[in-house]
């Protein structure tokens, strides 16, 4: 029985640095570029747009559709990245628990 207890508490201090850790990640951002640097952008781990920025050469007459496909590449960009990073932590957080129910994504 004594196991079973060592292993509970390690569950539970588990779950606390797992709370711990969803709470850093939605404060982490991620930056995402496309067009050589003509459009840069900034998400938040919780996914949400903090800013974007925009090469002025792109703001003239018939940029438009240009523009909407940097604006879509540049936050595909910042997605992957935050992705990337965000199951990187995860995985060092889970540890031995990294498959186990009530993980998810870290298998």
């Amino acid at each position: 029985m004594k196991d079973l207890g060592a292993l509970m508490k390690q569950a539970q201090a588990m779950q606390q640095k797992l709370t711990e850790a969803q709470a850093k990640l939605a404060e982490m951002t991620a930056d995402g570029v496309a067009g050589a640097g003509m459009v840069k952008l900034v998400l938040q781990g919780s996914g949400a747009l903090v800013s974007v920025s925009i090469d002025d050469a792109l703001l003239t007459a018939g940029e438009g559709e240009i523009l909407a496909d940097l604006l879509v590449a540049a936050h595909a960009d910042a997605k992957r990245k935050l992705d990337t990073a965000q199951a990187e932590a995860m995985k060092a957080i889970a540890g031995p628990f990294g498959g186990l129910p009530g993980f998810p994504g870290l298998s």
